[in-house]
């Protein structure tokens, strides 16, 4: 299946596409082409080249939409940086931790949830930031936005053309 990179209004990466989803958006008049291949596109009344990145026409209108929480989103939020140690890790060297330990009453949800390298989560074990004399980079909190990042994407498996709009972690 042909997958087709959207940028926003401003060039920055919004999501990917099937090529069929890009051809409706660039045949209404929503997008415009940016980088083409080399295949032909052809219908009773239309001819194309195959779009590999569209950029949307206007500026959207942004839905409300409710983060889902998640490992993966809790590491965004924090940057992929140990909120106790402040040093910046890999995402199979992070984990998450409780700050009120979910054995005295602690929930699992942003507001409770700090990203944390296994040596300090073992470190901070079943007591708060405080009473492990660990401080909190900055408290944790539910995001209005994440970013769209290249971390979302795996640049291994994204075709060359794409690469540029992620800027220099591609």
């Amino acid at each position: 299946m042909q997958r087709v990179l959207v940028l926003d209004a401003f060039y920055q990466p919004s999501r990917v596409v099937p090529w069929e989803r890009a051809i409706c958006l660039l045949y209404d008049g929503k997008a415009e082409t940016v980088e083409a291949t080399g295949e032909v596109i052809c219908s009773p009344s239309i001819t194309m080249h195959m779009p590999s990145i569209i950029r949307m026409t206007r500026k959207t209108r942004s839905r409300k939409v409710s983060i889902k929480f998640s490992r993966a989103n809790v590491l965004l939020r924090d940057g992929h940086t140990c909120q106790y140690c402040q040093r910046e890790f890999e995402p199979h060297q992070l984990n998450y931790d409780h700050v009120l330990p979910r054995s005295r009453g602690g929930r699992t949800e942003w507001e409770n949830i700090v990203a944390a390298c296994y040596p300090c989560n073992g470190r901070k074990g079943d007591r708060t930031p405080e009473e492990a004399k660990m401080p909190l980079r900055r408290p944790p909190r539910k995001p209005h936005w994440l970013p769209v990042v290249p971390k979302r994407f795996d640049l291994k498996t994204v075709p060359e053309s794409w690469r540029a709009y992620f800027g220099k972690a591609a």
